[in-house]
């Protein structure tokens, strides 16, 4: 791939010399060029100069590591045959991994030829499993009709990523400036297998290996482009965290206000949290039947974006609507939160009101959900709902939390709990399995966001939002380390072993979380929605992403409290 060099000529009488002379012009310095001993010729000079630059990268990189493995065992070409030169240079320095054994990648030999295809990094025997991996995060497509992916590939498998104005196609009075990336398939798979040769290096204690690959994983960065660069910048960073023990504060603070303001973003840009709303909802919704008055907990009320259609439905009950009592839990207190609560509160009390809808509303905060006891909530004889949505996996940082959540649960005899949570594996005793885990899992989740129709803004923060669950899930450990994602035979078996059982969800939530998903989202475009042994999950593709429960106490007899 050759970096385009082209500027407007300012010479009329240039603009217009004939191609005749242009060729002979350009042979005549073809043979300057051979009379200096230089086996090169000007129109190659573009890609010359493009290796240059690589090698200067490379060593730069290869700097404090040591080049020494150059001095033996060398072949060493004529520097007059500049291209070839400056090629053996760049392939000689980008061996050591391999060399010593850190990395065992052959699909860097299936890369290397002319016929590289997508389908064939696939096909390798190494240690790991990249297929796990979704594949557009790991090999940028090309869509032309996103504006955020503004690359396409060459005939050499490179990417060019051409920046211009918005006016650009309009005029061509300057050149489009491109940077040239090469071959970021290859580049992609490299990248995967640094990320997990440096954690395997963390996971050892072996510092010096890990900041050195470290080093060799921020230039594979750089060479990517879409959901693959985003991803794994977030994991290096989670990386250099652990490695020199890094905390800062306001990654991992969970329980702030700007947590929330993120994840209003991700509610824009995807899915996954409409999904959970719609669904917990509608287990809610079958589960009180004609009940005449309802007690909804949740579990961390925010911006309260659940209720209102659950609110709209029961408004169009045969019969008429109950009596709505919600209690929202907070985790934060910070200032001003109170007003916020009391707030989205009273914006919910003016929307069921519309619908002459009798309404109470409550607001706790807490520092933690294992401080709820039933007393405080103070529930009567109403038919009692529980929504708990990505709040239960956090309860798993400290000893003895969820066993007394559950309890407390139990106490309230609920009709319905509803469950929703991340399908993953995050809460293992290995760290490399944890960062492999969840590595697959946030590549899928980033993927998904690439075709979002949301707007910029939402985009980034919602990256963000992922991110911070990445750097909590790499670099934490302890009670630190709150997202402990589990995988839902793990919550099934959890729940069910603590006294609760499983109230499937039948096709009619199935069928309606697909209508909305296909209406929300243009058909799809990836999302998978899936029925899992009653449990509904959303996924990319074919992975799982998040997946929603309904429980009820085992043998609770009666569905409302005693008075």
């Amino acid at each position: 791939m050759k970096r385009d060099h082209t500027q407007q000529s300012s010479n009329p009488a240039a603009a217009g010399k004939p191609k005749k002379w242009a060729v002979e012009e350009e042979e005549d310095h073809d043979k300057h060029l051979a009379a200096l001993g230089y086996n090169v010729r000007l129109s190659d000079m573009a890609d010359v100069a493009l290796k240059l630059e690589q090698l200067e990268m490379v060593m730069g990189l290869s700097e404090e590591d040591g080049i020494s493995h150059l001095s033996s065992n060398t072949v060493h070409y004529n520097p007059s045959d500049v291209s070839s030169w400056v090629q053996s240079m760049l392939v000689e320095l980008n061996t050591p991994l391999q060399s010593q054994g850190i990395i065992h990648d052959p699909v860097l030999a299936i890369a290397e030829s002319t016929s590289f295809s997508v389908a064939a990094a696939f096909t390798n025997d190494s240690e790991y499993d990249l297929r796990a991996i979704p594949g557009v995060a790991a090999f940028p497509q090309i869509d032309s009709s996103n504006p955020r992916k503004r690359f396409k590939k060459s005939d050499s498998e490179s990417l060019l990523v051409t920046a211009s104005s918005s006016t650009s196609s309009s005029s061509s009075s300057e050149p489009s400036r491109s940077v040239v990336l090469v071959d970021s398939a290859e580049t992609g798979v490299r990248l995967v297998h640094s990320l997990l040769a440096c954690a395997d290096a963390v996971d050892n204690n072996n510092l010096n290996l890990a900041e050195a690959l470290l080093k060799h994983i921020r230039f594979l960065v750089e060479a990517q482009a879409g959901a693959m660069r985003k991803v794994a910048g977030y994991f290096a960073q989670a990386l250099t965290y652990r490695i020199y023990r890094f905390y800062p504060p306001k990654p991992f603070d969970y329980l702030s206000s700007y947590t929330d303001l993120l994840q209003m973003h991700f509610y824009e840009t995807s899915p996954y949290l409409k999904f959970a709303h719609f669904t917990a909802n509608q287990a809610i919704l079958e589960s009180v039947g004609s009940a005449s008055s309802i007690h909804v907990v949740d579990f961390n009320l925010q911006q309260g974006h659940q209720w209102p259609p659950l609110i709209q439905a029961f408004a169009l009950r045969p019969g008429g609507p109950p009596a709505f009592h919600l209690t929202g839990v907070r985790h934060t207190l910070e200032e001003n939160s109170t007003d916020g609560l009391q707030e989205v509160g009273a914006k919910l009390a003016q929307f069921a009101e519309k619908f002459g809808m009798k309404f109470e509303f409550r607001g706790f905060f807490c520092n933690n959900l294992a401080d709820l006891e039933p007393s405080i909530l103070n529930l009567e004889t109403e038919t009692v709902a529980i929504s708990s949505i990505f709040e239960l996996h956090r309860l798993l940082a400290h000893s003895g939390a969820i066993e007394k959540v559950l309890t407390t649960i139990k106490e309230l005899n609920p009709k319905i709990i509803t469950v929703v949570e991340q399908v993953a594996n995050h809460n293992g005793p290995s760290f490399v399995d944890r960062f492999t885990e969840a590595l697959h899992y946030y590549s899928s989740l980033f993927d998904s966001l690439e075709g979002s129709p949301a707007g910029e803004e939402d985009v980034v923060r919602s990256e963000e939002y992922l991110g911070r669950q990445i750097y909590n899930v790499v670099a934490c450990e302890g009670s630190d380390r709150v997202e402990r994602h589990e995988t839902v035979a793990q919550w099934r078996s959890r729940l069910s072993s603590s006294g609760f059982e499983m109230v499937h969800l039948g096709s009619n939530a199935f069928n309606q979380a697909s209508t909305l998903l296909a209406a929300l989202f243009g058909g799809g475009n990836g999302y998978r929605v899936e029925e899992n042994n009653g449990s509904l999950t959303l996924g990319w593709h074919t992975r799982p992403l998040i997946a929603t429960s309904a429980w009820t106490v085992a043998g609770g007899g009666e569905s409302t409290r005693p008075s």
